[in-house]
């Protein structure tokens, strides 16, 4: 228990300090430091994009996505029907992203990319939080981070086939968590491992501390499912040329293969259905809100997954 506690502390310290960092910044023009490396410029600015990386040369998030934005995409998330009234937040969303930008995520190209990457991550993120149905005030699509755990689980999600590498934690319950929800032992604990968190054994930090959550999504985001594959990142910017068992597969780079490689067959390959269409719906109305236009979501093979064959195809057996 005490170890426990110990981790917890450690935990909220790391964050507070974040924090402090973030206000600090936010006071005074930051500064950008350039140097160049075997040829190549690289940079660095402050804690928004440390590191040196040619990523850190472009804008950061801060830069060009502003706190009125982020209300403006999630503008009903504190009306008194939500279920996570007070916990998403702007700057939650951008401390977690500064652990990615120097690895391009919201940096990668013109400010256009940087912004459509933006809004087709916040666009998965939008759509599965969401508590917008049918005629909700302000329309389905403003509904976004209405949630930040599942509310009624049918199970604990143990998977006992994880019982060597992933050991369900005496009382903890895998649920749907997050700002892209987790579920089973399994996934907190190899997404706990990629970001330095024990959700293993806490799977409840994710529905205690927003940046936790945001943090486990970009993780999500940027991480491929298995060596060899793309991940959503690389697939949405270009940065993936698909193979000629891919071009078979019709998985071509853009919008529709984030959603292959997030959600596998629960949403591709299986025509033009609710899931798939909802997701896409979030993302235009995303764009449109941030003033980048749906017209730069390119044609529709690129948005959709219809007819793409999944990354990760699921067992008839898997739960």
């Amino acid at each position: 228990m005490e170890a426990s506690s110990r981790g917890f502390a450690k935990m909220c310290l790391a964050i507070c300090v974040l924090t402090m960092a973030a206000g600090l910044v936010s006071a005074a023009d930051k500064e950008i430091i350039v140097k160049t490396v075997k040829g190549e410029k690289v940079c660095a600015q402050g804690w928004e994009c440390k590191g040196f990386s040619k990523f850190c040369c472009n804008q950061t998030i801060s830069d060009i996505f502003q706190t009125y934005q982020f209300e403006n995409l999630f503008s009903k998330r504190n009306s008194p029907v939500a279920n996570a009234v007070g916990f998403w937040d702007y700057r939650s969303f951008i401390l977690a992203a500064s652990l990615y930008e120097h690895l391009g995520f919201g940096t990668t190209g013109g400010q256009t990319m940087q912004m459509k990457e933006i809004a087709a991550f916040l666009g998965h993120v939008g759509c599965k939080t969401s508590c917008g149905y049918g005629v909700a005030t302000g329309g389905p699509l403003a509904w976004g981070l209405c949630f930040n755990k599942e509310m009624s689980p049918s199970q604990k999600y143990c998977d006992e086939n994880y019982k060597y590498e992933y050991p369900c934690a005496p009382g903890a319950e895998y649920y749907g968590r997050g700002a892209l929800p987790i579920y089973w032992n399994y996934n907190y604990g190899a997404i706990g491992e990629g970001i330095k968190q024990d959700l293993l054994h806490h799977p409840e930090y994710v529905e205690q501390n927003a940046t936790i959550a945001f943090q486990a999504a970009i993780y999500r985001w940027m991480t491929p499912v298995k060596k060899g594959q793309p991940s959503a990142h690389q697939v949405f910017v270009g940065d993936w040329k698909p193979t000629k068992n891919d071009t078979l597969a019709k998985r071509v780079p853009g919008f529709g293969a984030t959603m292959n490689l997030l959600y596998g067959d629960y949403t591709c390959g299986q025509g033009d259905i609710d899931p798939m269409n909802n997701i896409i719906s979030h993302y235009l109305y995303y764009l449109d809100l941030l003033g980048v236009g749906r017209e730069q979501a390119g044609p529709h093979e690129v948005l959709s997954c219809a007819e793409q064959a999944p990354f990760n195809p699921t067992s008839k057996s898997s739960s």
